[in-house]
């Protein structure tokens, strides 16, 4: 017969738990979070007790209340002292942050970077850099506690390899991305490594539109097309943590060659090239680059602005872009039948501009009990939607099991 858990499980449960109300929802008082967590309030003043001694959460009087009576306290995450480093590699930029618990972000650099293919000393020397300029500038009371970063591409799950990514100088090889930038950040600590659209994902469900949300699909754009779902609040990665390449997923057989070696894969009718080549921005062949040199958002940006302005040849690329995206977009809601679907990165761009073909694509695609209670929303973190969610990575572990963090400051 097994056993249950016992009273220490049980503990570090709660107080993963409360740990995370306070972390994702901000300051809150002792009398909600005894509402909430179904506790009695001795057993939530002990846990708030032991998070204050670990130096992870303080309380404090309420600035202000209208109740008679003795105040509840208010429990706070000690955001400038505990922190997690963020990394996110994308195509067009290098970015680092020190990001508080709480979510806040206390300092970040930025590196714009050219669209050549990466190599791994490039990477990790830029960020740990990054990484070593901003704890220069904290106080020696303050501890990191993790760090995990972003990559456009294929994740091993667990050992934060790039299995493949089109952004390498060679695709087909692995990356050992995680253990390099842990050895040259020196902290002591592992970098969990995440696919970028499986971690806009996690971050549009903890701190975007999509929070309360229990079933979403989270698209990204960039150079390529990558999808992360979210189905009954968990992050679905896959056997091997290869989930989530929806860009790969046929919508026009025989159509426009893909990087895969398909053809009419999402990514390729609704990608970057795609739009840019329709829009006669460059020719088939040439790279993604205008010839002023602006890529990415910027262009995708001024290809929006220009079908605003009445500019017919945009316009028609938007339409022939945004029926392909709704196709795809039907074919993921019959498969998942998700309650919101987010584009985020360039793809936030093209749906504002395309709102109308999605829409009528999922019409004539997708399913009725399906489409009718969907919702098609813009991600609201933007371009940081990946990084947050590489923050919300690497606070994972203490979430989970704030003892750890008790036990290194002796509680």
């Amino acid at each position: 017969m097994r056993a249950g858990p016992s009273q220490e499980d049980i503990r570090r449960h709660n107080l993963g738990a409360l740990l995370r109300h306070v972390h994702l929802g901000g300051p809150i008082s002792r009398a909600e979070l005894t509402a909430r967590m179904g506790l009695n309030r001795s057993t939530i003043m002990a846990l708030t007790s032991d998070l204050t001694a670990a130096g992870l959460v303080r309380e404090e009087l309420p600035r202000e209340t209208g109740r008679a009576g003795r105040p509840s306290l208010v429990v706070r995450p000690e955001s400038s002292r505990v922190y997690v480093f963020a990394f996110d590699v994308g195509p067009d930029r290098l970015v680092a942050a020190r990001v508080g618990l709480g979510g806040v972000i206390l300092d970040r650099r930025e590196l714009p970077r050219r669209r050549d293919p990466f190599e791994l000393g490039e990477i990790v020397g830029v960020l740990a850099g990054f990484a070593r300029q901003m704890r220069r500038k904290t106080r020696p009371d303050t501890v990191c506690v993790g760090a995990a970063a972003a990559f456009s591409g294929g994740v091993r799950k667990g050992d934060g390899v790039i299995a493949f990514s089109p952004h390498l100088r060679t695709p087909e090889q692995e990356m050992p991305f995680g253990e390099e930038l842990a050895r040259r950040l020196g902290l002591g600590l592992p970098v969990s490594v995440g696919n970028d659209a499986n971690l806009g994902a996690l971050a549009e469900h903890s701190r975007g539109v999509g929070v309360s949300v229990k079933d979403l699909i989270y698209l990204h754009g960039d150079v390529g097309i990558g999808g992360g779902i979210i189905a009954g609040g968990h992050l679905l990665g896959g056997h091997e943590g290869y989930g989530g390449e929806v860009g790969h997923m046929v919508v026009n057989p025989g159509g426009r060659s893909c990087g895969c070696g398909s053809h009419g894969c999402l990514e390729a009718e609704v990608g970057e090239r795609a739009l840019l080549e329709a829009a006669g921005r460059v020719k088939a062949g040439q790279n993604g680059d205008e010839p002023s040199g602006k890529h990415g958002r910027e262009v995708v940006r001024a290809v929006v602005d220009a079908a605003d302005r009445g500019d017919i040849v945009a316009q028609e690329a938007l339409k022939r872009v945004g029926d392909w995206l709704g196709l795809g977009v039907a074919n993921l809601v019959n498969i998942f039948n998700p309650e919101m679907v987010i584009f985020g990165g360039m793809l936030r761009e093209v749906y504002l501009g395309a709102a109308t073909r999605v829409r009528s694509q999922l019409k004539l695609h997708a399913m009725t009990p399906q489409r009718n209670r969907l919702r098609l929303r813009t991600s609201a973190l933007a371009d940081d939607a990946t990084l947050v969610g590489a923050a919300e990575l690497a606070f994972a572990h203490v979430l989970a099991d704030p003892l750890e963090v008790l036990a290194r400051a002796g509680g």
